[in-house]
């Protein structure tokens, strides 16, 4: 491992500001989830299912709202997507406590669509800010920013319901991602280098930039989340099943600290990664951890390996998108990204959750490890022509290593 790339990256301007703000400005957002489920359990009370159609409104709005946000973003820049979806959030927020549980469902799509674009917009500043060289790391950084950000907001939201009220809870958060939209605004991290602003001209053709690699990145994005989010369901029910649920927390902790020792690694390693790579080991490395079942503490040390592939598989995506897309669609690129990752955790769950009732907890890991591999196998062909396709001397390397 080579430190001095983090270093170095760190040291490009605007870098720590951008990286800064963005792990504040996640914090909210990671608690929404939690405390709209809470909330419509207690407050509203009604049932997980009724709670889990809030959660699937706000999923397709955020899906079908990312791309959509990004190409405002290309056209118009980033502070009038940042005053939209500030607005948008603070009503959205500021209302649904008062709003009946029909509304509310309609509200949480509206919601989804027009939501702070928090990730899209630090991946997109990150292309800007870091020459190809400094990427891996800034994004690495970026990764393990994500997964901070999810071990405490949950726990952070869970708390504040308990202690306080969920009705509550909703406001504080609103109030959150509206000072997270406000410190974006005054930074307004760059979208464009000086450089893409200077030789920005005619529309890029659709069929320029949407190629099958470009395709197979967006599903190993997908692929990723959607094994993340499975077993996030499966080793909470292996634990349950086991009569110890109460450790579940230490197990997703281990996961989670593992994800962040692979996420420092793969910035720190010398030689990169390819995605590819790294969702076929996800995928390999889940299969298996549905056998440790019957001791939380053999569980957590199964996932470990799974968990070190985490977050490098979700940063070597960000980083193949920003290498792919050229830079009068960026911002639409990294809001499909954002789609991608969207869609996966919204299908993990509960494609984990059904294997589990079918069969048992462990299964739940097989299916969702098999999912991933065969995603990385879809993606494979178009890898293979890739690599083949000769390069031009002033072109950059293929990003896959050629097998």
């Amino acid at each position: 491992m080579n430190l001095n790339p983090y270093r170095e990256a760190l040291a490009l301007p605007g870098f720590r500001a951008l990286l800064l703000v963005t792990t504040l400005a996640r914090l909210p957002t990671s608690m929404a989830g939690i405390t709209l489920t809470l909330y419509v359990v207690t407050d509203l009370d009604r049932g997980y299912a009724a709670a889990g159609a809030v959660a699937a409104a706000v999923t397709i709005g955020a899906a079908l709202g990312a791309p959509l946000m990004g190409r405002l973003a290309d056209r118009r820049g980033l502070r009038p997507v940042l005053v939209l979806t500030s607005i948008a959030e603070a009503i959205f927020w500021a209302g649904a406590p008062s709003l009946p549980y029909g509304v509310l469902i309609g509200a949480a799509f509206v919601g989804g669509l027009l939501m702070l674009p928090i990730y899209s917009v630090s991946r997109q500043s990150i292309a800007a800010l870091a020459p190809p060289a400094k990427r891996r790391q800034a994004y690495a950084l970026d990764s393990m920013s994500v997964e901070l950000s999810f071990i405490i907001g949950p726990s952070v939201a869970v708390l504040l319901v308990t202690a306080i009220s969920g009705r509550t809870t909703l406001y504080l958060i609103g109030a959150g991602i509206v000072v997270a939209g406000t410190a974006l605004y005054l930074l307004n991290p760059p979208i464009r280098n000086a450089a893409e602003l200077r030789d920005a001209g005619a529309p890029v053709p659709v069929r320029q930039w949407l190629t099958p690699r470009l395709v197979g990145i967006l599903l190993i994005s997908a692929a990723a989340t959607l094994v993340i989010g499975g077993t996030d369901v499966a080793l909470v029910a292996t634990t349950r099943e086991a009569g110890q649920v109460q450790w579940s927390g230490v197990v997703i902790g281990v996961w989670a600290a593992s994800s962040l020792v692979g996420g420092f690694g793969y910035g720190a390693a010398r030689q990169a990664v390819s995605p590819l790579t790294l969702m076929a080991g996800l995928g390999l490395a889940t299969v298996p951890v549905g056998l440790a079942g019957g001791s939380w503490w053999l569980l957590a040390l199964a996932l470990i390996p799974a968990g070190l592939l985490c977050a490098p598989t979700l940063a070597s995506t960000a980083d193949a998108l920003s290498r792919l897309a050229p830079a009068p669609v960026r911002g639409l690129v990294m809001g499909l990204h954002g789609s991608a990752v969207t869609v996966g955790t919204a299908l993990g769950a509960p494609l984990a959750g059904a294997v589990i009732d079918r069969w048992s907890p462990g299964w739940g890991f097989v299916v969702i490890g098999l999912a991933g591999l065969l995603a990385a196998a879809l993606v494979l062909p178009a890898t293979l022509r890739h690599n083949r396709t000769p390069v031009p001397p002033s072109a950059p390397a293929p990003l896959t290593p050629a097998p």
